[in-house]
Order: structure tokens, then C-alpha cells, then sequence
């Protein structure tokens, strides 16, 4: 059985149509849907309980499963909790400057929009946890996804409230990034990278994305958060994002010329917001794909949660 069919198994598919208030409600039982790409994502949100997986020596949450039938997963730490900085594997500056566009990027190179020259520091810090508890061991990296990525949307514009017109995005010019305007202005996540040539990040070889990641791991997106059950600029410490830590995501919101410099979505405590790079160390949370093909056993509670067999 696919991890999927076990995943879906007992749960109500539901679609959510308004994304402009936060979602706080008890979803045990259901999973929702939403397009990816030409397939379909189904996704846990509100304040689900049921999304608990065990892999690797770790505990993680269930985000999704992408259209491609892998399972996105994100970690939780040694324990069940759902609270504090043990949910995390510590903390990391995002970049260590702000003071150019370039500085938005997982990835980034000078003078270029979508750059992938140089990685950025918690790039560092996510590679150098996986290769120390991933990469050792082929039970582990057999089950990974090396053929999906992770999307780091760098569209851009240089009109505040504006749609993507690719215009800014680089040196200091006040540039608004495209996850801002569908999160912030719209109130529209979407499950699709705007530009997958340059922005969704895959390891050599996936046949997709810029093949430009050392190993098949990243960070949330801000638009997974949004399905989740985070609004932009509200409170939520219900849904199962919710750890009373901050941490970072990996999508960019704004670079002020006038302000601080570069700015990264994050889910700081209960709030879902965005913060400047400039001095600013938060909580990192890797994220994973699981192979479509994954055995799991378990009903994903805290108690019995999904193990990969």
C-alpha cells in the first residue's frame, strides 16, 4: 500500500475556499485538497492531531501529500511535544547579511534575481543536520525523495501590493517578492512554483527544479503555512504549525531599501509574519519528501503515529 492510501484512509476530503481567517478548529478525521500543479495536494491543517509520524530516530508532522504522492514532513524533535525550542534543531541566522536582495535567497548570487552561486546560511545549517543524521544511513536516504523540491519564490516587483512583474530583485532596490502578494495582499497560497527552473530547489539529477541542493532537504514554504492555517499578520495557536518557537520559513517577503534590507517569512510564536535578516536568529525546522512508495504502519496520533517501515 502507497503511503498515501494509508494516509487517506477513514478521512473526510474536504476543499477549503477562503483563506483569510485563520483555521483553529479541531480537523481530526479530515484532510483537505488543493491543486498541485496538474495533480493534487492533500493537506493537514487547523488543529489536527493526527498527522505524527516516527522516522529517521526523530519526530515529525505530516504537511502534505504532494501531487507526485510523495509525503512532505517537517521535524517535531526526539518527542511528542508541541512546544518549544525542542521541536527545532536549534537556531540560525537566515543569511549572514541583509543589506542586498540577493540576501532573500536559500540560495543567491550577486546582481542576479535568481541566483544560485552561493548557499545561505541556513542552507548550511540544514545540510550539515542531514548529512550528520540522514546521509549515514541508506535505510534512511532509500525512503528520501530525490525527485521533489522545495520552492523558495523569488518573483518579484517593484510595486507595493503589485502582482510579479519581474522587475527589482536585485542590489538595494525596494523590491515586494511574490509569496507577499499572494499571502499579504491576496490571501491566495498556492501549491505551484512560480518560476521551477530557477526557484524550486532539487538535488542534481531530479530532472526537475534548479538541481542545485546537495541534499533532497529545505524548510517550509510561507503558502504551506497559509494551508495549514496561518493568515498572514494573525495569531493562531491552535493549528498544529503552532510551537511557541520561532522559526524561519523559506520564503522571501520584501528588501526595504529604506529599512533593515531583507525580510523572510516566519511563524514567530503564534504569529505568522515576516522578519528582517539583520541580526535576527530564529529556530530551523527541516523538511523532507518521503518516497511515494514508503510502507507505513500506525494511525498518526501522538500515541500510535505513522512509522516508516
Amino acid at each position: 500500500m502507497l503511503a498515501s492510501d494509508t494516509i487517506l484512509a477513514r478521512k473526510t476530503i474536504q476543499e477549503r475556499t477562503s483563506f483569510s481567517s485563520t483555521l483553529t478548529s479541531n480537523t481530526n478525521g479530515t484532510i483537505y485538497q488543493a491543486p498541485d500543479g496538474e495533480e493534487t495536494s492533500y493537506y493537514f491543517a487547523g488543529a489536527n492531531t493526527e498527522n505524527w509520524l516516527q522516522f529517521a530516530g526523530f519526530y515529525w508532522r505530516i504537511i502534505r501529500i504532494n501531487g507526485d504522492g510523495t509525503v512532505r514532513i517537517i521535524y517535531n524533535g526526539t518527542s511528542t511535544s508541541t512546544t518549544g525550542t525542542g521541536t527545532t534543531i536549534g537556531t540560525s541566522a537566515f543569511n549572514s547579511s541583509a543589506y542586498d536582495n540577493m540576501h532573500v535567497g536559500y540560495m543567491y548570487t550577486e546582481d542576479e534575481v535568481h541566483g544560485l552561486g552561493t548557499s545561505s546560511t541556513i542552507k548550511g545549517r540544514v545540510d550539515e543536520w542531514y548529512q550528520d543524521n540522514i546521509a549515514t544511513s541508506t535505510d534512511y536516504t532509500s525512503k528520501i525523495s530525490t525527485t521533489t523540491g522545495f520552492c523558495g519564490d523569488r518573483t518579484s516587483t517593484t510595486t507595493n501590493g503589485g502582482a510579479p512583474n519581474n522587475t527589482g530583485g536585485t542590489g538595494t532596490t525596494t523590491t515586494y517578492y511574490g509569496t507577499r502578494y499572494r499571502l499579504n495582499t491576496n490571501k491566495t497560497p498556492t501549491y505551484d512554483c512560480p518560476d521551477e527552473e530557477n526557484d524550486l530547489y532539487t538535488v542534481d539529477g531530479a530532472g526537475i527544479g534548479n538541481e542545485a541542493l546537495t541534499y533532497p532537504v529545505g524548510l517550509i514554504t510561507a503558502d504551506e503555512i497559509a494551508y495549514a492555517g496561518g493568515v498572514y499578520g494573525s495569531s493562531n495557536n491552535k493549528y498544529y504549525l503552532y510551537t511557541y518557537n520561532a522559526y524561519w520559513t523559506m520564503s522571501p517577503f520584501h528588501f526595504s531599501s529604506s529599512g533593515r534590507g531583507a525580510s523572510v517569512f516566519i511563524v514567530s510564536y503564534a504569529t505568522f509574519e515576516n522578519d528582517w535578516l539583520e541580526d535576527n536568529v530564529f529556530g530551523v525546522r527541516p523538511v523532507l519528501n518521503l518516497k511515494a512508495d514508503v510502507q507505513l504502519s500506525g494511525s498518526g496520533t501522538a500515541d500510535d503515529p505513522f512509522v516508516v517501515n
